[in-house]
């Protein structure tokens, strides 16, 4: 007879299992208050020029009001020559961009050659596709193929759209004023990566949940150049001075000592095999 406390193998990749169970327990709180999701923030933007794509980001990470993260990196390795912005959860992020790596490597080393974009793009439609949008991912996927210079954007939901420019995240609306006053077909490197630096300082002075430092990376034929960061930001935190407090300074108002007893039931000693 099967044990039920048996502990089984996790199957790999993404689990809501529970899903189900939290609709039943929401339905049932007569009244209640159920868990809010986190507002999350992030500006990510994408071009692309003559000789490639360059992406930016910026690099603050939010927790509702709360700034978890001054130095995120929100830019991600696909593969040698793709790389993905991401916006939304920081961990579902991370987590399905190493997930489409890994599987990406896994070709490459088969097959010899760098992976295709609309290869990588098949790849994070199934799987976004297959969670019905439970996975907190929006990313803008570029890069350099044999097929020529691409940036495409997939959804939550795997929706997949390719563009020439584009911006996603809470400052989207701001850095997408940028881009699309100031895009044109066939600009060289310089170009693109100031506009792409502006568009994400646009983002970053019309939102608060991004912020902090501007990242960029350029992919192309000749390789990648990730910079980070690409401008640092303007206003660093200077302490006016030292909060250090010697022991005393905050007065202990009352002090309470409880005993616990503790009772022996059984004593056992367990010799080590030094054999």
């Amino acid at each position: 007879m099967a044990l039920s406390y048996v502990l089984e193998t996790q199957s790999a990749g993404f689990n809501f299992d529970n899903a189900a169970r939290n609709a039943v327990l929401e339905d049932k709180l007569e009244g209640g208050q159920t868990p809010k999701p986190l507002k999350t923030g992030t500006t990510i933007a994408g071009v692309v020029f003559k000789d490639g794509v360059v992406l930016g980001a910026d690099t603050r990470a939010t927790s509702s009001e709360v700034v978890a993260d001054k130095m995120c990196a929100k830019i991600h390795y696909i593969a040698p020559n793709i790389y993905c912005c991401g916006a939304g959860t920081a961990a579902d992020t991370q987590k399905t961009t190493d997930l489409l790596s890994s599987n990406l490597t896994i070709f490459s080393l088969n097959s010899g050659r760098n992976p295709r974009l609309v290869m990588a793009v098949n790849i994070l439609q199934d799987m976004l596709y297959r969670y019905k949008g439970q996975i907190g991912a929006n990313l803008i996927l570029g890069g350099v193929d044999c097929s020529g210079n691409h940036l495409y954007t997939v959804g939550p939901y795997g929706s997949v759209n390719k563009v020439a420019y584009l911006a996603m995240g809470s400052g989207d609306m701001a850095a997408l004023g940028i881009l699309e006053d100031r895009f044109k077909s066939d600009m060289e490197l310089e170009e693109a990566k100031e506009l792409v630096r502006d568009a994400i300082h646009a983002g970053i002075m019309s939102d608060l949940g991004s912020g902090n430092n501007i990242d960029v990376c350029v992919v192309t034929r000749q390789g990648v150049d990730y910079i980070r960061p690409y401008q640092e930001s303007e206003y660093n935190d200077k302490r006016q001075r030292k909060y250090k407090y010697h022991p005393g300074t905050t007065p202990i108002l009352t002090e309470e000592i409880v005993p616990i007893k503790l009772e022996v039931v059984e004593e056992t000693v367990q010799r080590m095999d030094t054999a």
